[in-house]
């Protein structure tokens, strides 16, 4: 709980919930930015990052998470980068069909359990 706490704390402008017309949290997204060293000019490139999105099951393929993603939008950012397990079919085709982002390496063994992560992103155009 302290990690939700530090990142809305830390970044609030990049933290959003979605609620149903009753005023219940049906989503939520959780998104920071991040500093990459661009090998090429060694300067600091900035980048936003996905740390967890999450939509209750009754409302999933509405459109819930695509609006919550395009309004954590990345201020300045050269590309937008996450993490999916490679056994998430269902979250790996939001972000790869729907959301437009593409993989950028396999992480082994990332998740605690042991499994392995699609390091996905998806370059900004400015």
């Amino acid at each position: 709980m302290k990690y939700y706490y530090y990142h809305l704390l830390s970044w609030p402008q990049l933290s959003y919930v979605a609620e149903d017309t009753k005023g219940r949290i049906i989503g939520y997204v959780l998104a920071k930015m991040e500093d990459d060293m661009d090998a090429q000019n060694s300067q600091s490139v900035p980048h936003g990052h996905i740390t967890s999105l999450a939509v209750m099951r009754t409302y999933r393929r509405l459109g819930v998470a695509q609006k919550l993603m395009t309004l954590s939008h990345v201020f300045n950012a050269k590309h937008v980068s996450l993490h999916v397990r490679k056994s998430n079919r269902a979250a790996f085709s939001l972000y790869k069909e729907t959301l437009g982002f593409e993989i950028h390496e396999i992480e082994k063994k990332y998740y605690a359990d042991g499994e392995d992560a699609y390091a996905m992103r998806k370059y900004l155009d400015k």
